[in-house]
């Protein structure tokens, strides 16, 4: 299959008006609507998605989007690739406001979402161990350096439930279990690309420093905002140039997230249960013929 890249924007991060040859596409899922309109459009010839996580004017919470809808229906559009653009909260006195840090582990403390398209009727357990590809961090350093932004490569993720920031308890017990940085959106959305046979990668761009700093014992929602807008400006020089890179040097042949569902699909074939196998059309697609 031809490798075909989106991302996906968080807080701040809602459209891309640099793209020419703009579509707006309407789909919906099995599982519910998609959390905006899929932006498909071109910068300098290459095809690239969009999807604002939250919707435009930001009017979903992280506990109310439809994971598994903006997964299915990046699925229909062919997305092999997806780069994550979140907001992040840092745990570490080194990560301050402004650094973008290329995540490759998870720490998911969500507890309202439905986490799996594999729930039951068709029983999978994909491997998580490495929840990133290593392919996509290396080219996002490679960007991030380029453009002299500062960043971190490699640090964990701890994925709050949320629409609350953390409690200061909290903050240090995630300080605790050395979590680099702290937010809402990133769980189920990789573990669900990577059952739908999709690579990710996340930038986490790190807006505050959560609750724990002594000299910021709360979350300015005023700075946070003056940051945010700030990362997205460089978000989007760093999506124009890591487009341009990803079309011309990627080589994904020591990676195997395309075809991961050959061994981790427990249940046999011909026991699939068939409304399941009907809902999951997307996912399953490249079973259709075998």
């Amino acid at each position: 299959m031809k490798n075909s890249l989106c991302f996906i924007g968080g807080s701040g991060l809602y459209d891309l008006e640099f793209l020419n040859n703009i579509e707006y596409l309407n789909l919906s899922s099995s599982m519910g609507n998609p959390s905006d309109n899929i932006i498909k459009g071109t910068f300098q010839g290459n095809q690239i998605f969009f999807l604002s996580r939250h919707g435009k004017g930001h009017k979903l919470s992280p506990s109310s989007i439809n994971y598994r809808a903006n997964i299915d229906c990046l699925k229909q559009c062919n997305v092999t690739d997806i780069i994550s653009l979140s907001a992040v909260g840092s745990l570490k006195e080194n990560l301050y406001p402004g650094t973008f840090v290329i995540i490759d582990q998870f720490i998911d403390r969500t507890i309202n979402r439905k986490k799996s398209f594999f729930d039951e009727g068709i029983v999978a357990h994909v491997p998580m161990a490495k929840p990133v590809s290593q392919v996509l961090m290396d080219a996002s350093k490679k960007i991030l350096s380029d453009l002299n932004y500062p960043y971190s490569y490699g640090g964990t993720y701890l994925a709050m439930e949320g629409p609350q920031f953390s409690t200061y308890a909290e903050s240090n017990l995630y300080r605790k279990i050395n979590c680099d940085v702290i937010g809402m959106t990133n769980m189920p959305e990789a573990k669900l690309a990577r059952e739908a046979e999709i690579r990710y990668c996340s930038i986490s761009m790190v807006t505050d420093y959560d609750c724990w700093h002594s000299e910021h014992d709360s979350v300015d929602l005023s700075l946070l905002i003056k940051t945010l807008n700030d990362n997205v400006d460089k978000s989007k020089n760093f999506i124009k140039d890591f487009s341009d890179y990803y079309y011309k040097n990627i080589n994904f042949s020591d990676d195997n997230t395309s075809t991961i569902l050959d061994t981790s699909i427990i249940t046999p074939r011909d026991s699939w249960d068939i409304n399941k196998e009907k809902q999951l059309k997307n996912i399953l697609r490249r079973f259709k013929d075998k």
